[in-house]
């Protein structure tokens, strides 16, 4: 059972004064009635959206067929899946395999949803086609990242075990009639699962996209939904927002965010962290839109109070007897920074609380939307990063080459693109950190391979930004933060400092233009290279402040030496 409270000092009248008017417009009851002008008054994007409330129990009844893919798929011999997918897709599917882990007997799952050549061709050696599942994962079907993953491994599963029997080792996510039908059905896949369309990719961690992989896994999935159950009872139409915890979540973050702190900062025990990354979609992409949004600080390192300004609420999930932040927490608390506290304290299997925080987030977004006087569950500005890409990918295949431009400073193997006047790497990246207003945020973008050495790199460039600027720094592997925090960053406020990085690629992969054809007219290098360049060239058409530092061949000690002559 999740418990809950806060420290918010001076504002606590604030957050009380909204609670009773949310109880006064009745907020939570129109919720629940499917009532749009809670949000908008048009229902566009929004009627449409709902399905998550009470996707946790209508789920139930899917419970068995979940199961008999699992059952179907042990018996088969597949001892591996890889999740092809982005996103909403994705997130939820991570969070499991990390947090849960893989019962005995159960396949292992990975997820792929990284366009650099590196993590597409270290997938590809890490599962053995004969032995995985691969799960093609994509609510609309015409996901370019989902497909072109699926083309890739498709034609090196039917060199593996012959075309007539490469289906078997594939199954489709998907909304009804969406674009993945066809190929489901021309290439005989193993089986394809229909989600609710009512529901956005974000707040689809209860349904099929999460559930289906969920099962794989071995996990226990009435008890993940009876909790999610538990949780939607909780936050239910009579509830008064005070005791309703996504509501008093949702109307603490919102309210916050009003006053100025819009830097949501996760902390949670170590088990738990990985539920950071699915949070940081929800708040990104739910929130960051006309002008305004709340910032998902996740996976940060917690520091003293004096690394952090005025800007921040800080949420601390916590396991039940885990003191790991504690201390910390205490100290921020005391310095007057406005801290949350959700606690999972059931005693028997407390992880599956989870469940619980699920439900629990959707709905705090849902009414942080509100409070923000915005539409949660549309996305208008992620399209415009897609489209810059298309045209890119476009020009690409008539013309051969994409488009080039010169550095504005090379030097040590780095060079620096942008208009900034410096005369080394180091000093750009200060100069142009020195361009921060207050508010400010800085978006580390690394489209690059991900590795434990360059984790490790992009931490502690962050750590040393944060501590040397007090501002919060985040990172983002693209392509995948396009579909995570993507939309905050075009949408908000527009305070953000956005730092690409990019490095050439050691070995590339060819795309297939047809499932089980060779023939191919792009590269994963090239479509990886047109997002970062179609994403630059959105943040600038929106006003964001972007420099792209190109690594070269040395990724880990080009971050290092930035980390080091940085702030």
């Amino acid at each position: 059972m999740t418990e809950y409270s806060a420290s918010l000092g001076r504002y606590q009248a604030l957050v009380e004064a909204a609670l009773a008017e949310m109880a006064r417009d009745r907020i939570p009851a129109r919720i629940w009635d499917r009532d749009h002008t809670v949000w908008k008054p048009q229902p566009t994007e929004i009627s449409n959206r709902l399905g998550w409330l009470d996707i946790a129990e209508r789920m139930g009844s899917e419970v068995p067929c979940l199961r008999s893919l699992a059952e179907d798929a042990r018996a088969a011999g597949y001892t591996h899946a890889l999740l092809l997918g982005m996103g909403g897709s994705s997130l939820a599917p991570e969070v499991f395999r990390k947090v849960f882990g893989v019962a005995d007997g159960y396949l292992d799952l990975a997820v792929l949803d990284s366009t650099v050549p590196g993590a597409v061709l270290a997938q590809a050696e890490a599962h053995d086609p004969a032995r995985t599942l691969f799960i093609v994962s994509s609510k609309s079907g015409t996901t370019t990242e989902s497909l072109s993953f699926f083309k890739f491994f498709y034609n090196r599963t039917a060199e593996a075990v012959g075309g007539d029997r490469a289906g078997e080792h594939f199954v489709a996510i998907t909304d009804p009639a969406s674009a993945l039908a066809e190929p489901a059905e021309r290439c005989r896949f193993r089986a394809a699962y229909l989600a609710d369309p009512n529901i956005g990719g974000r707040y689809s961690a209860l349904s099929h996209f999460g559930l289906a992989p969920a099962a794989l896994l071995g996990m226990d999935l009435p008890r993940l939904l009876a909790r999610a159950t538990e949780a939607a009872r909780r936050c239910g139409p009579a509830v008064p927002p005070g005791e309703n915890p996504g509501a008093w979540l949702g109307c603490i973050l919102g309210e916050l965010a009003k006053a100025g702190r819009d830097k949501a900062t996760l902390v949670a025990s170590p088990l738990l962290a990985p539920f950071g990354d699915w949070v940081e979609q929800l708040i990104a992409e739910s929130t960051g839109k006309e002008g305004r949004g709340i910032l998902p600080v996740v996976g940060e390192p917690l520091g003293p109070p004096n690394a952090y300004g005025d800007d921040r609420v800080f949420v601390y999930l916590r396991l039940h007897r885990d003191d790991t932040y504690d201390a910390e927490m205490a100290a921020l608390e005391r310095s007057g920074q406005p801290v949350v506290r959700l606690g999972l304290h059931d005693a028997e299997d407390e992880v599956y609380d989870l469940g619980q925080q699920f439900f629990i987030w959707e709905m705090a977004i849902a009414v942080a939307g509100y409070r923000l006087g915005i539409n949660p569950f549309d996305q208008p500005n992620v399209e415009s990063a897609k489209a810059r890409a298309r045209d890119m990918v476009a020009a690409y295949q008539k013309t051969g080459s994409l488009p080039s431009e010169s550095p504005a400073l090379s030097a040590g193997g780095i060079s620096v693109y942008g208009e900034i006047s410096a005369r080394s790497p180091g000093e750009a990246l200060n100069a142009f950190l020195a361009e921060a207003q207050p508010g400010a945020y800085v978006a580390l973008q690394a489209y690059l391979q991900p590795t434990a050495e360059t984790d490790a790199a992009l931490l502690a460039l962050r750590t040393r930004l944060r501590d040397a600027l007090r501002l919060a720094v985040t990172v983002g592997y693209g392509p995948r933060f396009l579909h995570s925090t993507g939309q905050l960053h075009k949408g908000d406020a527009g305070r953000g400092l956005f730092i690409q990085f990019t490095a050439d690629d050691p070995a590339d992969a060819p795309i297939p233009d047809e499932a089980g054809k060779p023939a191919s007219s792009i590269s994963f290098g090239v479509f990886k290279t047109a997002q970062a360049l179609g994403d630059r060239q959105a943040l600038l058409d929106a006003g964001r402040r972007v420099i792209r530092v190109d690594l070269g061949n040395d990724v880990g000690g080009g971050l290092r030496r930035l980390t080091q002559r940085s702030a």
